[in-house]
């Protein structure tokens, strides 16, 4: 354990972050879950294992998939079902052939990202959320569906709109309303407009540094999500390492017949855990297929899922051992530009993995 302090302090030291929380267990028993640093630069907070984070494009595990598994379960939809099939907006485009599993595992042809939210500020807020969906439909594929995986935010933006117009909800609350509040999840929630009145008194932590020097806190980071209100299918969500650890260790129980919460089946969650043929990723998971993963050397290739969020936010659970790691950090506080996260995260998740199964 003394090694893994250690390394948490050097990472602050070295400025890869100015705090963080880290959370491991095996099943559910809880080994470690520790607090480290302060919430920025600027300020002599310490960080608590209550602190909320931004948790960035772990919307789209958590929060996204989470949905669409609750609907695939319900009998909503299929992840084989055509997108043109759901959403007329799509019907005959270039679009309308792409397969719900085609963008959960980013082979859909959408492109990777694009800065919207810089045509969207020329309209009131009101009207932006439907402004933003007629320029998702007019996207143009830049490869053919199924060809080529790009990691994309599009394609999750997309998502939410089909999760939005099948249930008849918005995301945030199809996710609270069936899944977060049956599992019990109380800190992982969306911040459409002010902090609910609820964790009002929580201590944020802050992410990056405006031009004026004041710091993003209690509202989204990525600039798409905060030019629609706060919810959107790629990015939004905020929550404790504790709440990313209970959603994340309530599917791997699903997936070995032992769910407590009953929110999920065992057949869907195993069948999002897939890596579909042609594919590079689970269906909204990230997998550890390459050699400089971010989850280190001894996550079981092929059986462990898991998420990166781009402001210093990971989870990586493995399906074999029972080993689920978070990290909750916000590295881009001040400034994005920060990448010394790389090197530490493969280097937190190798001494970790070393002291629960080996005890050094």
């Amino acid at each position: 354990m003394n090694r893994i302090d250690a390394l948490m302090r050097r990472a602050i030291n070295e400025e890869a972050f100015p705090g963080g929380v880290l959370l491991a267990a095996r099943y559910d028993r809880i080994i470690i879950h520790k607090a480290y640093g302060v919430s920025d630069p600027f300020s002599a907070r310490a960080v608590s294992c209550d602190t909320i984070y931004d948790l960035a494009s772990l919307t789209k595990p958590l929060a996204t998939a989470a949905s669409l598994m609750h609907l695939e379960d319900s009998g909503c939809i299929s992840t084989k079902d055509r997108l043109g099939e759901i959403l007329p907006g799509f019907a005959g485009s270039d679009k309308a052939g792409i397969r719900i599993w085609q963008l959960l595992c980013h082979n859909s042809g959408l492109p990777d990202y694009r800065p919207y939210y810089k045509e969207l500020s020329r309209f009131p807020p009101g009207i932006r959320k439907q402004r933003l969906r007629s320029m998702l439909a007019k996207e143009p594929l830049v490869y053919e569906p199924g060809t080529v995986t790009v990691y994309s935010d599009p394609g999750f933006m997309i998502l939410q709109w089909v999760i939005e117009h099948v249930s008849g909800r918005t995301l945030d609350r199809y996710a609270e309303q069936y899944i977060y509040r049956p599992m019990g999840i109380r800190d992982l929630f969306f911040i459409p407009g002010k902090i609910p009145r609820s964790h009002k008194s929580r201590m944020f932590a802050p992410t990056e540094a405006l031009c004026q020097g004041e710091l993003i806190c209690g509202r989204v980071h990525d600039e798409n999500a905060e030019a629609t209100g706060g919810v959107a299918g790629h990015a939004g969500l905020f929550g404790t390492a504790g709440a990313v650890f209970d959603i994340a260790a309530e599917m791997l129980f699903t997936t070995a017949g032992i769910s407590k919460s009953r929110v999920f089946s065992a057949p869907v969650v195993k069948r999002f855990f897939n890596i579909p043929e042609g594919a590079e990723r689970g269906l909204g998971f990230d997998v550890p297929f390459r050699t400089d993963s971010s989850s280190g050397r001894y996550f079981t290739p092929k059986r462990s899922f898991g998420h990166l969020g781009f402001t210093g936010v990971s989870f990586w659970m493995d399906l074999a051992s029972g080993i689920i790691v978070v990290l909750l950090t916000n590295r881009v506080c001040p400034q994005r530009e920060n990448q010394k996260i790389r090197l530490f995260r493969p280097a937190i998740h190798d001494r970790i993995i070393e002291y629960i199964l080996e005890g050094k």
